[in-house]
């Protein structure tokens, strides 16, 4: 299962953000370090269900079917907040970089209305600009990995060099910690042009090159900008829109609201809507509280952008696609007659024989060929599997 990591400096409301997508209680209080042991729970990722395309009803098994949208489970790491100083041990910063380790990707909720110090106390909004807090972390998390790739460089690379063996190879061993794999480890050689230069050659600016681009591949950052729905908080966020590849406007107090005024069965909300319909007559507090997240979130942004931080951090920055295999290719359906039961998330130009992997390794070793459900056509293992195929695995090894 995929995991995502919510980071931040403390105070800024990362724990109202996992609440939110989660709907698991934590203890959420305007005070530093209140998350000391990182929270765990499953959020989704929701995207318009298949079955709107091939017009038959589907039973899911490994995912949930709302309103024909599929909410793809994956998992939600909230951990220690962060201090400048945290690689160096400074706070709760070794056990906050710790829990990030099993991280596929990164969301770093800021304060977007500037109302808290690089320390996380309160200060008058709109005193402190948020992009300074985007560098602090960005920083403390690089020189982490910085300190992990260079210690016993010199020893490390002496011995890789002068016993021939493969870098990447060796890279892939000394870094599999971080949940680095092969990919990373090429193509952040690639892209610092230091694939064929031996290791013993690399100059402190290589490093650094090297460190910066493997941490920019391997857990990628999307920018939730909470409370969003404070005024001050929108010329920020249309400042850091100019220079940040993934920002997400977000009010995770609204989004808390809603799930659970949903849960109450006082409205009909959906994670990820930008409408709310009221099911029961609301008390005054209730109706303005309301009130107040339509004008402020919605009416603006469209959303309160919990969801869509989730979606931009698994389809975008992670590249990810869903696919549906089935074993009928004409009902859709597995062995049991389930109809489309399973969404899989896996990573876009993906192959059918990548999706037979991920099914089972003696379905990936037998594979021969797969079935395009949708199109009805007989695909190769070179097929680029595209979002929302319907894909039956051939394999000359039965799944056990």
């Amino acid at each position: 299962m995929i995991t995502v990591g919510l980071i931040g400096k403390t105070n800024v409301g990362k724990s109202t953000f996992f609440s939110a997508a989660t709907l698991i209680d934590v203890e959420i209080a305007n005070r530093p370090f209140v998350t000391i042991n990182p929270n765990i729970g499953i959020a989704y990722v929701r995207d318009t269900c298949v079955h709107t395309e091939v017009n038959v009803k589907c039973n899911p098994r490994n995912s949930v079917d709302m309103d024909n949208y599929r909410y793809i489970p994956i998992k939600l790491v909230d951990v220690a907040g962060l201090i400048p100083g945290a690689h160096q041990g400074r706070g709760l910063g070794n056990k906050f970089l710790d829990d990030l380790r099993k991280a596929d990707v990164l969301i770093h909720v800021i304060d977007a209305s500037g109302s808290t110090n690089e320390e996380g106390l309160p200060i008058p909004t709109g005193s402190r600009d948020p992009e300074e807090d985007i560098k602090f972390v960005i920083n403390e998390i690089e020189e982490w990995f910085y300190s992990i790739v260079t210690k016993d460089w010199q020893k490390f690379a002496r011995t890789v060099d002068l016993a021939n063996k493969d870098p990447e190879e060796e890279l892939l061993s000394k870094l599999s910690g971080l949940s680095i794999n092969k990919f990373h480890i090429v193509s952040a050689l690639k892209e610092t042009k230091l694939e064929n230069l031996k290791l013993m050659q690399w100059s402190e600016d290589d490093l650094r090159n090297f460190t910066r681009k493997l941490r920019e591949i391997s857990k990628p950052i999307v920018i939730a900008a909470n409370k969003a729905d404070i005024k001050e908080s929108r010329k920020f966020i249309e400042k850091l829109k100019q220079k940040y590849q993934w920002i997400v406007p977000v009010s995770a107090e609204s989004e808390l609201a809603l799930r659970r005024a949903s849960k109450a069965g006082l409205i009909k909300y959906l994670p990820g809507d930008n409408q709310i319909k009221i099911l029961k007559e609301l008390n005054q507090k209730q109706r303005e509280a309301l009130d107040y997240i339509q004008t402020n979130v919605i009416d603006v942004y469209g959303g309160t952008g919990v969801q869509q931080a989730i979606n931009i951090a698994v389809l975008d920055a992670l590249q990810m696609i869903v696919v549906y295999p089935v074993e009928d290719e004409k009902r859709y359906t597995d062995h049991n007659g389930n109809v489309l039961p399973d969404a899989i998330l896996i990573k876009r130009n993906s192959t059918p024989k990548d999706l037979a992997s991920v099914i089972h390794t003696e379905l990936a070793k037998g594979f021969l060929y797969a079935i395009d459900a949708k199109k009805k056509i007989r695909v190769g293992e070179d097929y680029k599997l595209q979002h929302r195929d319907i894909i039956k695995i051939v394999s000359s090894t039965a799944k056990p």
